[in-house]
């Protein structure tokens, strides 16, 4: 098959498209870097040319609510308009674990009118909803610093590595479409200030984590279970400690 892969260039969108490549696929990779944008619609048409599937990997460059939301809208519009008259038969999106249940939150309202679109749209979907990946614990702890502490909510996540999600994603996209969402985590739940603890520790940060069940999380605030998946969720392999030790990870 031909697929293309929105965001192609980024963490998920390069392994991605290596791992389709090694399965016999042509893969090719799309972003504003290849000339393919979203937004604008520039590139798109002929990015489309002959492809079957469709993988949108791609995420906003700004975390600002109302950017946010322009985004998603016209990348998603514009993305499946395009792909509706290339004849695009599956078009498979990333999102998040508990997307509609941090509606609080301007990023998920603007992943929220994105599966909108695909729900609503012309093209058969599967929508993988991914729990936090361990590459983001960086940012997640530079979220919670306040001075010497870092305060974080104390609710359960089951974080993943971008591999184990990368697989998931070719699967998904060589699969049929099952109209609906699917889940993916990594192997252990855990509670978000003491992964954030362990972390620091690995890469020698000395302040202190305080779990805090009324600090928001991104704009939003948790409950015990609202970044973990449901039964059923596709479990990846790699563990905290196995990501670490793979990733090089430094101060």
């Amino acid at each position: 098959m031909k697929i293309l892969v929105i965001g192609g260039t980024g963490l998920i969108g390069s392994k991605l498209v290596k791992l389709l490549t090694g399965r016999g696929h042509e893969a090719v990779a799309a972003s504003p870097a290849t000339g393919v944008n979203t937004v604008t619609g520039e590139g798109l048409d002929a990015a489309l040319t002959g492809v079957d599937v469709v993988v949108d990997v791609a995420n906003s460059p700004s975390f600002e609510d109302q950017a946010v939301l322009d985004f998603f809208q016209a990348a998603g519009r514009n993305l499946l308009a395009a792909e509706k008259r290339a004849g695009v038969r599956h078009h498979v999106a990333l999102s998040v674990v508990g997307t509609r249940r941090l509606a609080e939150s301007g990023y998920f309202r603007g992943k929220i009118v994105q599966e909108d679109l695909i729900e609503a749209g012309a093209i058969p979907y599967t929508i993988v909803h991914s729990t936090q990946f361990f590459e983001f614990l960086g940012g997640i702890v530079q979220s919670g610093a306040q001075g010497d502490d870092v305060r974080l909510p104390s609710a359960y996540v089951q974080p993943i590595a971008s591999d184990d999600v990368a697989l998931a994603m070719a699967d998904a996209a060589l699969g049929a479409p099952v109209n609906g969402i699917v889940e993916i985590a990594g192997p252990r739940k855990v509670r978000l200030a003491e992964l954030a603890q362990r972390y620091m520790g690995k890469i020698g940060d000395a302040r202190t984590v305080h779990a805090d069940a009324g600090v928001r999380y991104f704009g939003a605030l948790l409950d015990d279970d609202t970044l973990v998946p449901g039964p059923g969720a596709r479990l990846g392999e790699i563990d905290f400690e196995t990501w670490f030790s793979r990733s090089g990870t430094r101060k």
